[in-house]
Order: C-alpha cells, then sequence, then structure tokens
C-alpha cells in the first residue's frame, strides 16, 4: 500500500498504525477496495492533529497575554493609588 511515512512530529496514533500493518498483510485486491478510505482516516487524523496544535499554542499565547494584562492592570492600579496619595499629600 502506498502512503507516506509519518514524519516524528505527525505521528500516527497506535490504533491507525496497528489497522494500517493489518491492512498490510491483506492480499492485494482488498487492500485495493479500502485504499481510498484509509488515506482518508489518514489524512483526517492529521489535519486534527494540526488543528489540535494550531489551539494549543493560541492557548498559550492566549495565557501569556493574560499574564502580561494582568501585569499591566497591577502596575496601572499602583501607578494610581501613587498618584492618589500624592494628591491626597498636597
Amino acid at each position: 500500500m502506498s502512503r507516506p511515512i509519518p514524519q516524528a512530529k505527525d505521528q500516527l496514533p497506535n490504533d491507525l498504525m496497528d489497522l494500517i500493518h493489518a491492512i498490510d498483510k491483506l492480499p492485494a485486491e482488498i487492500q485495493a477496495q479500502v485504499r481510498n478510505p484509509l488515506e482518508r482516516v489518514i489524512d483526517y487524523t492529521r489535519r486534527r492533529r494540526r488543528i489540535l496544535d494550531l489551539i494549543q499554542e493560541a492557548l498559550g499565547q492566549l495565557r501569556l497575554d493574560m499574564k502580561y494584562l494582568m501585569f499591566d492592570l497591577d502596575a496601572t492600579k499602583r501607578e494610581r493609588d501613587a498618584y492618589r496619595q500624592s494628591l491626597d499629600g498636597e
């Protein structure tokens, strides 16, 4: 069965690899019948993995942005309080 060899980052789940190996042991005519559906499942699995990676990356960036925003908010509150104290001290 002709298919691209999964790369390390693009590794397929073990269950799918087991299915691929099982299909490779079938007679050629049966392999030909399941080749297209199997390729679609492999493509779908890789696409889903890429989407999940993008979502995880976006969530990581969101967490970092939130930390910066919280730092900014705290700094702004400190500046406001310091300014209020300087006004009250006059």
